[in-house]
């Protein structure tokens, strides 16, 4: 494995692609984000927007970023600098994007170790639910301890090389997901009082919906779906000519689709059977479920089941964040993947050590009046994530050119582009002025725009 091209690795079959490709998109935003949004954002009808966003937004950004990645068959800066050097930046957007949200996501997945260990145990009294979660996350030592297994998980796979190591792991960590992830739906949805969360989520009310609602369904359609941070262009980069990217694109964002409607399902009726606040926020995940399972019968046993299927979700992600930056040193420094992984591995577990003590002793170190967490996490998924899917719709809509892309999409005519004048649209025209509006949302600008001019959001 001397070899340059041998060193970044080719998927050994599209299956692998697709499921790895998937598990970079299904992640926490999926399992932990997606219900409580829902649950904030008035249930079913934040869904559809959702659905809507995911079409519209979701299929032709990653169809874009495939194509840029199979093209040139090279990292997200090497891919941008090798179609038009001065797009370079781009490229380099979303390294930073991976290595800065990988540094607070560890972090995250840290967390769920944790918790897995304390289900394996005993699992947690509802009651003390806030207070441990609390306590757990403001402590120096155990959270640098969980992230540091994170990540040395992580750098083990991502040692192994793409087919080896990535392709691998997604084949078996993605339908364990999907099975675990259907056994806590079908216990969620069989709770006394269920029913009432299932309408919630599920029966649209287009009464509740406001600008805000229509926000947070854009955002989220984008954030879920990884885009912007490079992972797609990397994993398309590893993607042969035969491979149909039309086809792809429409799968990967159905699965990863899929899983946030099923964890919607699981958490949310679960949530309204135990009379807990389906708007609880972040807190969901770590405080209202533990007394949720606290209450439910077997509740030990699904407790670990939900958090062995979150670790599956964040570790698909997470690998993929850790070879966006891993691919780029390959490609540019011509570093062996030893030492990139273990070395790149390193620099960003010592990153997410102050992400971790953010939430406890250095929680008054703040940089913009946010602690180093909140900050790295507003740096990476409000103001870059956006910019760079923003310069890659510019890029192919009028820099390298939709023919361009249009003839790598399609293998040189190999495959029929049933979607090509909705790409066309979307990519040149809508999409563009949709992430523009998620960015100046995500960064403060629109909400202090309406407030200037009475605008109620």
């Amino acid at each position: 494995m001397n070899s340059q091209s041998n060193q970044r690795g080719q998927w050994a079959s599209n299956i692998g692609f697709i499921l790895a490709a998937a598990g970079s998109a299904v992640g926490l935003g999926n399992i932990w984000k997606f219900p409580y949004l829902a649950g904030a954002n008035g249930g079913g009808a934040f869904v559809v927007l959702y659905l809507l966003m995911i079409v519209v937004i979701g299929f032709v950004i990653m169809l874009g970023e495939m194509a840029i990645g199979r093209k040139t068959q090279l990292s997200a800066v090497g891919a941008y600098k090798k179609l038009n050097e001065k797009w370079a930046f781009a490229g380099i957007i979303g390294v930073i994007v991976g290595f800065c949200i990988l540094s607070f996501y560890s972090v995250i997945g840290g967390w769920v170790l944790n918790y897995i260990g304390k289900y394996v145990t005993g699992g947690i009294v509802g009651s003390e639910a806030g207070a441990y979660f609390g306590s757990f996350i403001s402590s120096t030592t155990a959270p640098i301890v969980w992230h540091f297994i994170f990540m040395a998980m992580c750098c083990i796979i991502v040692l192994k090389g793409v087919s080896g190591g990535i392709e691998k792991a997604s084949k078996v960590m993605m339908p364990a997901l999907f099975i675990l992830l259907i056994g806590v739906v079908i216990r969620s949805v069989t709770l006394d009082g269920a029913m009432e969360g299932i309408k919630f989520f599920l029966k649209p009310d287009f009464s509740k919906v406001t600008i805000s609602t229509v926000m947070a369904a854009m955002g989220q359609a984008f954030f879920s779906l990884s885009l912007g941070m490079g992972a797609i262009i990397t994993y398309g980069s590893y993607l042969g000519k035969e491979e149909n990217l039309e086809k792809n694109a429409l799968i990967i964002p159905a699965i990863d689709t899929g899983v946030a409607m099923l964890a919607g399902l699981a958490v949310l009726p679960a949530v309204f059977a135990f009379g807990f606040e389906p708007t609880a926020g972040p807190s969901l995940m770590f405080i209202t479920l533990p007394s949720v399972f606290d209450a439910m019968p077997f509740g030990q046993f699904f407790g670990i089941l939900f958090f062995v299927l979150i670790l599956f979700a964040a570790l698909t992600s997470a690998i993929s964040l850790l070879e966006v930056v891993v691919s780029f040193v390959i490609d540019i420094f011509k570093i062996e993947r030893k030492k990139a992984t273990i070395g790149l591995a390193t620099i960003i577990f010592l990153v997410g050590i102050p992400c971790s003590l953010a939430n406890g002793p250095m929680s008054d170190f703040l940089i913009m009046g946010y602690n180093f967490f909140d900050f790295m996490s507003f740096l990476a998924e409000n103001v870059l994530m956006p910019l760079a899917a923003l310069s890659m719709c510019i890029f192919i809509g009028y820099v390298w050119g939709v023919d361009n892309a249009i003839e790598e999409i399609t293998s040189g005519g190999r495959y029929k582009f049933v979607f090509k004048k909705f790409f066309i649209l979307m990519i040149r025209y809508v999409a563009p002025v949709l992430i523009f509006f998620i960015w100046l949302n995500a960064i403060g600008v629109l909400p202090a725009i309406a407030k200037v001019f009475g605008i109620q959001l």
